[in-house]
């Protein structure tokens, strides 16, 4: 079974990630770091139950990875969003097929494997989860500062909500996370924060 480990906003400059959770959520981001084997760098948000939020964009300092990236990246363009939810397991040889073969990361002390599929973008358009697997016992949410914000509920919606549902069924059960019918795909997050009820997209 799949927990939910963390959700990511792409965007195309981590400057502009950040601005945009931050008028949203009404609270401050804090330095992430780089992954080199995607050519990519993040910021990150700890939420309360173990959570976090991550900004996730191209990292323009860093050579082309030679391969596709993560998040489906390459072709992201517009304003920063929502893009992923990513869901944990202890063994990443239980990630569904189609979340893409396991590869190996890392960032400092950080080890984890991550199911990535070959071109850089799952199933559904991106809705279904990212699945990850952390060696050890570290884990960046219990590094974060507390930020007050829970997670409340995270809404997938999908013109194929029905097809999406039964891809799901077995794999996670978890009271926050449900899916939508809607005329586009998209993620929506709705969180209690020192501010009072937020939204994210």
């Amino acid at each position: 079974m799949l927990q939910l480990d963390h959700i990511a906003v792409a965007c195309g400059t981590l400057e502009a990630g950040r601005a945009h959770v931050e008028a949203a959520l009404g609270v401050q981001m804090v330095a992430g770091g780089r992954h080199a084997v995607f050519g990519t760098h993040n910021l990150l948000l700890g939420l309360e139950d173990g959570l976090y939020l991550e900004v996730i964009a191209v990292d323009p300092d860093a050579p082309p990875p030679g391969r596709a990236r993560w998040f489906d990246l390459d072709r992201f363009s517009g304003p920063p969003r929502l893009s992923n939810w990513i869901c944990r397991t202890g063994d990443i040889a239980e990630a569904p097929p189609e979340a893409g073969p396991p590869v190996a990361l890392e960032r400092g002390d950080l080890r984890w494997r991550m199911a990535v599929p070959e071109d850089g973008r799952l199933p559904f358009d991106q809705l279904f989860p990212a699945v990850i697997a952390w060696e050890g016992t570290a884990h960046p949410a219990a590094r974060l500062p507390r930020s007050g914000v829970r997670l409340r509920r995270l809404t997938l919606t999908h013109p194929r909500a029905a097809a999406l549902n039964a891809a799901l069924a077995g794999r996670i059960l978890d009271d926050r996370v449900a899916v939508a019918q809607g005329a586009a795909a998209r993620l929506t997050a709705e969180f209690d924060t020192p501010h009072g009820p937020r939204v994210l997209r």
